[in-house]
């Protein structure tokens, strides 16, 4: 098979692109209105015809913004991957499902809680439709980004384990938006981080494991490792910014700050575990 050439590639670049731009568009719309009519509800009764509208939106965004995210990942990987990820895809929805079934059922491990009606139907009236989706649209960067740290065949373990740091930055702000400056999911006790229990990031980073796991066993670095790493970290950035943006709008500092200090941390982990590995090598050379 011959190589593209970089005539034949720019066409599928820029259509990732302009997906791409797509979901910052919906995500700078979404903010928009949760920043103005969401969080100041009298604005809707100085202009009445938007109230009904914007109801019929908030229902709608956040599945909306899963649907949206999802399908702008399914474009790119399309045009960069062809139907290598689908296994992968297959696999990480039934996991994270489980994971969500046990959480909604049993309380484990992510603590006892439930989803509301917002986030439309659900798997056996438990767990939307669109979670496990949202699972892997964010596994897959994160793992992307950590396998670009640790490329070393011999550094999956480490690989694993940094991903599932890097995917437990995001629900650092998702959680408080979704659950304590908006209802999408109800907590059944009260826990110290905007009412969340500390169990839940216990369960996301065992579910993590889980996740990036099954992409190292089912080898998905042989297709992830073409995947252009600034568009995944792009992507990555622009889902983490509809959660955060709602964390900052609401004023919840406490996980604007979280969340940062978490991206941090799996960066210097990067840093770090990018650092022994070099130093390793060099004293095998030395010796």
């Amino acid at each position: 098979m011959m190589p593209h050439s970089p005539q034949s590639a720019a066409p599928s670049d820029r259509l990732s692109r302009a997906a791409l731009w797509v979901l910052v568009a919906f995500t700078g719309f979404t903010l928009a209105g949760y920043a103005t009519f969401g969080l100041h509800p009298g604005l809707l009764a100085r202009v009445p015809q938007v109230a009904g509208l914007y109801g019929l939106a908030f229902r709608f965004f956040a599945v909306g913004h899963v649907l949206v995210a999802g399908a702008v990942l399914f474009v790119f990987l399309l045009r960069h991957a062809g139907a290598k990820w689908l296994a992968a895809f297959a696999v990480l929805y039934g996991i994270s499902l489980t994971s969500e079934l046990l959480g909604t059922s049993m309380g484990i491990p992510f603590g006892e809680y439930g989803y509301t009606p917002l986030l439309g139907i659900k798997w056996f009236g438990l767990v939307p439709l669109v979670i496990p989706l949202s699972w892997f649209f964010m596994s897959l960067p994160s793992y992307a980004l950590a396998l670009r740290a640790l490329p070393e065949p011999g550094q999956t373990a480490r690989r694993v384990l940094l991903a599932s740091l890097i995917l437990v930055s995001w629900d650092l702000a998702l959680d408080p938006a979704m659950s304590y400056a908006t209802k999408y999911w109800e907590w059944g006790e009260v826990g110290p981080y905007y009412g969340m229990p500390l169990l839940n990031l216990v369960g996301w980073y065992v579910t993590g494991l889980l996740l990036m796991g099954a992409l190292a066993a089912l080898r998905s670095e042989a297709w992830i490792r073409p995947l252009p790493h600034r568009w995944l970290g792009a992507y990555y950035l622009a889902n983490l910014a509809l959660p955060l943006g709602m964390s900052i709008a609401a004023g919840l500092w406490g996980a604007v700050a979280g969340t940062i200090l978490a991206l941090g941390v799996s960066y210097g982990a990067a840093r770090l575990l990018a650092g022994r590995t070099m130093a390793t090598r060099l004293a095998e050379v030395r010796a």
